[in-house]
């Protein structure tokens, strides 16, 4: 294998460990931001009276 070919490798190995990381960093957040939603919905499930009226006066 020549020089050339050897570096067009690697970098194409980089590109798609990068592209890797990306892509588990946007499923990471998500799924923090599941977790947050799951959090949210047993706390007003533990409270089921928040969220049942709603105070129409100005």
């Amino acid at each position: 294998m020549d020089i050339a070919a050897l570096s067009m490798a690697m970098s194409q190995a980089s590109v798609r460990t990068e592209a890797n990381v990306s892509i588990m960093k946007k499923t990471i957040d998500q799924a923090e931001t599941n977790g947050q939603d799951v959090v949210k919905m047993l706390e007003q499930s533990v409270q089921p009276h928040i969220g049942g009226s709603v105070d129409l006066k100005g």
